[in-house]
Formats: structure tokens, sequence, C-alpha cells
């Protein structure tokens, strides 16, 4: 016997991002800031004064990416159930990608979904994580393989938290940017080329740009069985040297800086790309002072690392790879031999 459940979801999600000066934020609600204490020793003085909520909490998680696990998310929740949130309390992400991205996936733990917002204080959560909706931590395994879709009700992206940022975390941004425009539009590629984001009208320009094309994407593939995958460019190679460095060498941007060069000498191999419009691309990302190479310890064992990604199915792997520069083409099954002979390029010939 089979009995058939239809449920009719007409609604088109949709949600605010606002580029400009964060506004008075107003909530009638019980509501809990997850940030952590870089963030907060900067900037949540600041938050605070901008908030009126029926019931405000702050709860701090530990700074940086090892950290981002279901340990530190059963925290998170914890202190929610401490509080007596509810189901129609509401979370505020208040920092950088890693802390968006839990904050995220807490909201759709918590008596299975409650409303969160986004306020990015990164470049990189500013014009790539806060927007889309990925939620999720690391594991053992590998990078975000345990998480959930959960679209934030808004994202408020205000520059001015980005005057704090070392230029480490700056640069790291830029990597995500660099990726937009090389995977959809040279013209925006070349504003890149020319322009300085050290003038906050061009940086201005450049995350209304970026967030601008993740938005077309994410309206076309919410779930990334599509296009969504195109911007994952670089972050094959680069979920495999953050988890075989523990994530405790590369910033996130950085790995993708490193895994564009990758992803690129693919596309030479394959005659998808020019030599010279891959030079291009890493000029720009060496020009913002972004490592481009890194040495590969065992080529066979990096390359066994590509199947845990969650852009691999069975024994297939899925590389998404520069089609010139502005466009992009998705892969799959290239040769093995190829691949190792790209990987060579990057081996660590020290020992």
């Amino acid at each position: 016997m089979i009995v058939p459940i239809e449920i009719v979801n007409p609604h088109t999600i949709s949600y605010p991002i606002n580029i400009d000066t964060l506004p008075n934020l107003t909530f009638d609600t019980k509501v809990a800031i997850i940030t952590n204490p870089t963030v907060a020793g900067y900037h949540l003085e600041r938050l605070l004064g901008l908030i009126d909520a029926k019931e405000l909490h702050v709860i701090t998680v530990p700074d940086g990416e090892e950290y981002k696990n279901l340990d530190t998310v059963e925290d998170i929740l914890n202190q929610l159930f401490e509080y007596k949130l509810d189901r129609k309390s509401l979370l505020i992400a208040f920092g950088g990608g890693v802390i968006g991205d839990m904050t995220g996936f807490a909201a759709s733990l918590y008596q299975r979904g409650i409303d969160f917002v986004q306020i990015p204080t990164t470049l990189l959560s500013q014009v790539d994580a806060s927007v889309g909706g990925k939620t999720g931590v690391n594991n053992s395994y590998g990078k975000n393989l345990i998480g959930a879709f959960y679209q934030p009700k808004a994202v408020y992206i205000d520059t001015a938290f980005l005057v704090t940022l070392p230029a480490r975390e700056f640069a790291a941004g830029v990597a995500e940017i660099i990726k937009m425009a090389v995977m959809f539009d040279k013209e925006y590629f070349e504003f890149l080329e020319e322009g300085d984001l050290k003038i906050e009208s061009t940086l201005k320009e450049a995350i209304k740009r970026c967030v601008t094309l993740k938005a077309k994407v994410v309206n076309e593939d919410e779930k990334e069985t599509g296009i969504r995958a195109v911007l994952n460019y670089g972050h094959t190679f680069a979920h495999v040297i953050e988890n075989e460095t523990r994530y405790k060498i590369y910033l996130h941007g950085e790995a993708v800086a490193i895994g564009i060069v990758m992803a690129n000498s693919l596309a030479v191999e394959l005659e998808l790309m020019r030599p010279q419009e891959a030079s291009r691309v890493k000029n720009l990302l060496e020009r913002f002072g972004l490592p481009t190479a890194y040495p590969i310890q065992d080529i066979d064992d990096f390359y066994e690392h590509f199947f845990l990604d969650k852009k691999s199915a069975g024994n297939s792997i899925k590389f998404i790879l520069p089609h010139g520069i502005g466009h992009y083409k998705i892969v799959k099954d290239i040769d093995e031999a190829i691949v190792k002979k790209v990987l060579m390029q990057f081996k660590d010939h020290s020992k």
C-alpha cells in the first residue's frame, strides 16, 4: 500500500540584503546574538546600541575555524535553552563566515527552526558566506559536510565593520570576489584589475556586484542541484588543503585562492583556458597578497581526498573550471592521470 503525500509550497523565499550603514533594529521577541571575542571586542557595543528587543542575550563562542564543529553548535543550543528562547525568537549572526554558518545551523535545529539574520563583519562573509542560506560545520572527514540549507530573514552589510579587519582577512574576502568575476562576469573581473578596493565607493560597488551575482545564482538554484555548484570554483582543491592543514595554516579565502590557481591549471591542461588568462587571475590574487602555491606532500592522498567532497558522486569527481574569464564549465570523469599530472605542478620537492 502506498499513501502519497503532496506538500504544496507555493511561496518564494525572499529577504533583503542591505548594503549601507547598519540601521536601528527592533524585534518584538527574544533575541540572541552569536559572536566571538574578537568581533565583540571591536563592535558589540555599537550593535547593542542599535538593537531594541523584548529580551536580548549575547552568546560568545571561541574564535577560529577549528571551533566550527558540532560541539560548539551544541554549546550554542544549550545556552538558547537556558535563556528559554521559543519558536518566535531570533538569532543574530554577528561575525565572519564561521559565526554565520554555525548560527544559521543552530537556528535550523533549535525547536525545529527559528529565524535568524546575518550581520557579517568580514569581507568574505559580506560577499559570500552570509548570502544564500548555506549553514553547517566541519568534521574530521571534511569541511561543511554536516549542515542545512536555511535562509536568513535579512542580511545587513556595513563596510564600517571592515575597518578593524586584518589585511589577511580582507584579502581572503577578495578571493571570493575574484571567484565570482572569473566564473560569471569578465567586465567585473576587469573592474577588479583596474579598481582600488581601498576606496570605499569602489569597495561597495565590488560588494554589490558580487552579492547581486550570488543572489541571482541562489534564486535559480537554492539547494545546489545545478548552477549553484559553480560557486564552488576553487573549493574542491581548497577543502583538501584546509583538511590536510587542519584549518590552522590558511584562512578559507587563502585556501580558495590556491584552489583557484589549481583549478585554472587543470583548465589550461584541458584547453578550457589560455595560459595568459590563468596568469591574469594569478596576478590579481597575488596583488592582494593571497597565496597561490601549496606544497602537496602526497599526490595520491591529495587525490583521494577529492572523493570526500560534497560535489563528488560515487567514483566521479566534479570539477568547476573556468572556460576563459567570465564563463564556466562543469567537468566530470576527468582521467585520473590528467588530474595527477596537474597536481604534480604543486608537488613538494623539498623532501
